[in-house]
């Protein structure tokens, strides 16, 4: 396929997804409504900034950041919100252990649910999506350098084409920005699989930390629905990651064909340059 055939297919596709971003929120909302009684507003999750970080991110992203964009609201925090909160919401309290020792129950807990899945969770959403605000800080840092230029030397004056066009800098910040999504998303994956040894949530297991009297068994609630969400989430980072890859992918062939049409040498014909000068000298 041509590249620039590839190009109008892939702004078709994204434009199909600005439309579908926008039902989507809606659908959200109402979907939150109908389960949970209430408006969105009146929950703890900020709905406002994690709107203003879509439409912020979304506006300099490739079709691939927007897919991502899609796969990370649409999958991950309306399941995380509207579902799998709801199935860790009694964890603690009806994990239960054959015995009545003060304080055993409790110690067990802790020592098998060092952290939660719903707070590993959360600071997963919170950490993967900061590295957006990079891009969109780089860009209002751009905006705020061509207001100063054009004071200096008037309004007909620019100093970028397009300040949101991902040239320069902004290109490696953005990529930078993948690098650091796939890493934190990988690094949350491993550490959720490092402390429960496994995505698989146990029926019962057996605890025998003091001040238990002996090895007792306990009990954990809503195992099986609890592993289902594990899954799903842990597959939902899993495509995030093969997006992210995919975009750097993406934007390292852009770069380097742009490059090829605009004669720039790239790192492999600049070091054949050099080797058959090396050659003539010789």
């Amino acid at each position: 396929m041509p590249p620039h055939s590839l190009y109008l297919l892939l702004n078709q596709i994204s434009q199909s997804f600005n439309k579908f971003q926008c039902l989507y929120k809606q659908i959200l909302t109402m979907l939150y409504i109908h389960i949970s009684g209430t408006l969105p507003g009146s929950r703890s999750m900020d709905w406002k900034s994690l709107e203003g970080l879509l439409s912020g991110a979304n506006k300099y992203s490739t079709i691939f950041g927007r897919i991502w964009l899609s796969i990370v609201f649409v999958f991950r925090v309306m399941v995380f919100v509207v579902a799998a909160e709801r199935v860790w919401s009694d964890d603690q309290a009806n994990f239960d252990c054959d015995t009545r020792q003060p304080g055993c129950k409790n110690v067990c807990y802790n020592h098998f649910f060092p952290v939660s899945h719903i707070r590993l969770w959360s600071l997963q959403l919170i950490f993967v999506t900061c590295p957006s605000f990079l891009v969109v800080l780089h860009v209002a840092y751009r905006e705020e350098r061509e207001r100063k230029y054009r004071i200096k030397h008037g309004e007909q004056a620019r100093l970028y084409d397009n300040t949101g066009q991902k040239h320069g800098g902004l290109w490696w910040t953005y990529l930078l920005s993948l690098f650091f999504k796939t890493a934190i998303e990988l690094g949350f994956l491993y550490l959720l699989h490092l402390m429960y040894d496994s995505f698989k949530l146990p029926r019962r297991v057996k605890c025998g930390v003091s001040p238990c009297p002996n090895v007792v068994d306990c009990y954990v609630a809503r195992p099986t629905e609890k592993t289902v969400f594990t899954y799903f989430m842990v597959a939902a980072s899993m495509v995030c990651v093969v997006l992210n890859l995919c975009e750097i992918f993406y934007l390292i062939t852009v770069r380097l064909l742009t490059m090829k049409r605009q004669g720039r040498p790239t790192v492999r014909t600049a070091s054949k340059r050099i080797i058959s000068e090396n050659k003539d000298l010789m």
